[in-house]
């Protein structure tokens, strides 16, 4: 949904400054002044819990904060009066001053109005009820912290994060460069701004015009147009801010998505799973008025019948449905998307190519023509294809432009040819990378891989260190293979690797398959389902009498029940991903048939937690060494269970505990003796951690972040003597850290942000002399121990303004103190 840019915190702040001089300038205002100051300190923090939670905002909470902008606006141009005001007029003082007092008792009225509060306040839990995931990275091995500790703890020179970030950092800078090179948008097509005039003609001139579309072929710039309308101001303006984008894509789960579109309408969108009885059963066809117009955006449809459902006809609310189809029973007006003219198309492509707007003196003008001439204008081609070739010498160029020309042209009528098309593209890649490319065609469309996933899954099956991982990544996203996504909530110079992602369009998710699903489906590498599908292929079971050799199996289903598996062998698959969107799910007996098993992946996509069943079927995998699962329930394993001897890696992402840690029901240090990273992130129900964790005397780096409910860290958690890494980032209700954590003598870099309820950093911190890096952002600490004087190796601290001073005044040598930069902008909900 797309947001009122309100910046409120901003406002906020300036209002303070003005007040405060206002209380000393004009002093039958100051009371007054220092109340509503009072006021606003306590409105700053449900902003802030606003931006750290993730939510898309309804229309009544959307109208509460534009109220509550306005009278912001109101109290600031009435202190501006008072600094004006001459002290010794008192009859227009004591105006002002009954202004003032009428302001602070609207603000306290927001304030302390029970419902507004509860509202706010729950926005961050009913972030859990939605599909969309928050996509968290963790730390790599201790190889990976020794030879690149810099890139992790983000201690190096310049404030940077790392090379990830580096690489992150420079695509946002070419694209804000090649934008502004052009004007908004060129990057994204060029001629697209003949796209948005009529799009925007039908969607707010057209009165008559309930349902309408974009259409064109994969690669072509639908979505990105869409992303452009949405983000017009006219657009915004005539919609008052209320605007939904919402991806359907090929395997929708239709009931979560009618939940959220009426959700939206209604202004409800917190129903989550438990709403679905509340939506209607028909597409409403009477006269509901709304209180504003309403654009809802359905981008990436495949099917009518998909279609049909997820149409409310309400007065007042437009559809814009994207797709490389058209609906001319549904859509009363379509546009079709147009390709790129010549001298736009050599432009784009330079631009990949050379990284100039224009063919280079050097280059082979003729040359460089053809191969624009045989990419037929489409945009997603001339960026790949003109990336792929960049500082290639001559002759690959020339092969190039031979293999181009003997496809067929690219039209709606052919689409299907832009993927050998498109393969050339990866012809001219090394053997590891073209196969970490094929890799991505293993995950879902339309959602975002967690990069350690991929490093994880990388690592294992291709036989490379994690700095090759990496540098293989920066390289697909040079060439536009895939793209990085830094999470929006970071927001700040300082973040590293671990807040970001990989996403990928759908036609190269489609190309990784294509070229993953050549030959025998017995012998293939990878074995794909390329969408969600209520059972396992039919060709799969027809061909499980001979064992399948695939390196990757990749499933994505529903709800599964152990009858609905049948027998197969997997002799030499090393990674399993299980995609799947259900309140229970079977896992596959025939993991049993995986002795090779190194890597499972489990991420559930429903609004749920899933129930798993056959869960003690872990003690089957003797030889794994990485386990995410996201979104499920985790159940009980048995001091019985056979030690996981090979483990290295736990993700828990958004899962319910169910007390399966507590110490009473198992050691872990006995289940998991080798395991070197553990990351537990958004998991509610974790209020403690069980004390068996710190006799996992291998474990590396301990990442606690987002669980609310957290109150106390373990007694003995200094027995972690090689640990490298605590990361206890937004917990809330942790109140102190244990002195023991002084005893972790092998600890480089701490990262206490957002626990806002965390008074001070331990006595003896300074007995940490390894420690390089304190993140301690939005943390309302007052003052510091006399011994942080002796962290010797420290070169890195972030921080708040307030605190910035008290390490400042160490005047330690070659420590950086960077202040967290605030933002009170809410633009970055617009992704959720």
């Amino acid at each position: 949904m797309v947001v009122t840019d309100l910046f409120l915190g901003e406002i906020a702040t300036e209002l303070l400054k003005q007040l405060l001089a206002i209380s000393k300038k004009a002093s039958l205002c100051k009371s007054s002044a220092e109340s509503l100051m009072a006021g606003i300190n306590e409105l700053i923090p449900m902003i802030q819990e606003i931006k750290l939670s993730g939510v898309e905002l309804p229309s009544n909470r959307q109208f509460q904060l534009d109220h509550l902008s306005r009278t912001l606006h109101e109290g600031l141009e009435l202190s501006k009066k008072v600094l004006k005001s001459n002290r010794w007029n008192v009859y227009k003082n004591l105006q002002l001053a009954r202004k003032m007092e009428k302001i602070e008792k609207k603000i306290y009225m927001f304030i302390n109005g029970p419902l507004q509060v509860h509202l706010l306040a729950d926005v961050h839990h009913m972030r859990f009820e939605t599909t969309e995931r928050f996509d968290k990275l963790e730390w790599s091995a201790k190889k990976l912290e020794e030879s690149i500790g810099n890139l992790k703890i983000g201690v190096g020179g310049g404030g940077g994060g790392g090379w990830m970030e580096e690489a992150v950092k420079r695509l946002e800078d070419e694209e804000m460069k090649w934008e502004g090179s052009f004007g908004n948008n060129f990057y994204s097509g060029l001629g697209i701004e003949e796209g948005k005039r009529k799009v925007k003609e039908m969607v707010i001139e057209s009165k008559n015009l309930n349902v309408v579309g974009i259409c064109g072929i994969g690669g072509s710039g639908k979505t990105t147009l869409a992303n452009e309308i949405c983000r017009d101001d006219q657009v915004r303006c005539h919609f008052e801010n209320r605007i939904f984008f919402l991806t359907v894509s090929q395997s929708p789960n239709v009931e979560n998505l009618r939940a959220k579109i009426w959700g939206f309408i209604t202004g409800n969108d917190g129903m989550g799973g438990m709403g679905y009885d509340l939506v209607p059963k028909w597409n409403l066809q009477f006269e509901w008025r709304i209180v504003a117009p309403m654009l809802i955006v359905l981008d990436d449809v495949w099917s009518l019948p998909v279609l049909d459902q997820l149409i409310f006809k309400v007065a007042g609310c437009k559809t814009l449905v994207v797709s490389r189809f058209k609906f001319p029973k549904v859509c009363n007006a379509t546009y079709n998307v147009e390709l790129l003219r010549r001298e736009e198309a050599i432009s784009l492509f330079c631009h990949s190519a050379f990284g100039k707007t224009s063919i280079p003196p050097a280059a082979d003008s003729n040359l460089v023509k053809q191969i624009v001439d045989e990419c037929k204008g489409l945009p997603l081609a001339l960026k790949v294809i003109g990336a792929s070739l960049r500082d290639q010498p001559e002759m690959y160029w020339e092969s190039a432009r031979k293999r181009l020309s003997r496809g067929e042209p690219i039209c709606e009528s052919h689409e299907s040819k832009l993927l050998d098309r498109m393969a050339i593209s990866t012809q001219f890649l090394s053997k590891n990378v073209r196969e970490c490319f094929l890799d991505l065609g293993s995950f879902p469309e339309d959602k975002k891989i967690p990069l350690d996933v991929l490093i994880n899954m990388w690592v294992e099956i291709h036989d490379i260190d994690p700095e090759e991982a990496f540098a293989i990544l920066v390289e697909l996203s040079d060439k536009n293979l895939l793209t990085l996504v830094k999470d929006a909530r970071a927001g700040d110079l300082y973040s590293s690797y671990y807040e970001i992602c990989i996403m990928q369009h759908d036609v190269l998710r489609d190309l990784a398959i294509h070229l993953s699903s050549c030959g025998d489906i017995n012998e293939r590498k990878r074995l794909l389902m390329p969408r969600r599908e209520a059972q396992l292929p039919k060709e799969w079971e027809r061909n499980a009498d001979r064992p399948f050799n695939a390196q990757i199996v990749s499933i994505h289903t529903g709800e599964m029940k152990e009858m609905d598996w049948f027998r197969m062998d997997f002799p030499k698959a090393e990674v399993l991903i299980l995609n799947f969107s259900a309140n229970d799910f079977f896992l596959p007996p025939f993991i049993d048939d995986m002795p090779k098993l190194r890597a499972l992946v489990m991420i559930n996509y429903s609004t749920s937690n899933a129930t798993i069943g056959n869960f003690s079927i872990f003690s089957s995998l003797a030889n794994l060494r990485s386990l995410w699962l996201e979104k499920v329930s985790i159940g009980r394993l048995s001091e019985s269970t056979v030690p996981l001897k090979n483990l290295r890696k736990i993700s828990l992402i958004l899962c319910k505990i169910n007390k399966s840690l507590d110490e009473s029901v198992i050691d872990l240090s006995h289940i998991f003796p080798s395991l070197s990273e553990l990351t537990i992130d958004h998991c509610e129900d974790l209020i403690q951690l069980p004390s068996s964790i710190c006799r996992i005397h291998s474990l590396q780096s301990l990442s606690i972040t987002n669980c609310h409910n957290l109150e106390k860290l373990p007694p003995n958690l200094g027995n972690l003597k090689s640990l490298q890494i605590l990361r206890l980032y937004a917990c809330p209700t942790l109140k102190m850290l244990p002195p023991c954590v002084c005893d972790l003598i092998w600890l480089k870099f701490l990262d206490i942000s957002q626990c806002v309820n965390l008074k001070g950093l331990p006595e003896w911190i300074g007995k940490l002399s390894r420690l390089e890096k304190i993140d301690m952002r939005e943390c309302s600490l007052v003052k510091l121990p006399n011994s942080v004087a002796s962290l010797e190796s420290l070169r890195k601290v972030i921080c708040e303004e307030d605190v910035s001073w008290l390490w400042k005044e160490m005047k330690k040598v070659n420590l950086d103190v960077q202040v967290a930069e605030k933002c009170y902008s809410l633009d970055w909900l617009d992704d959720y």
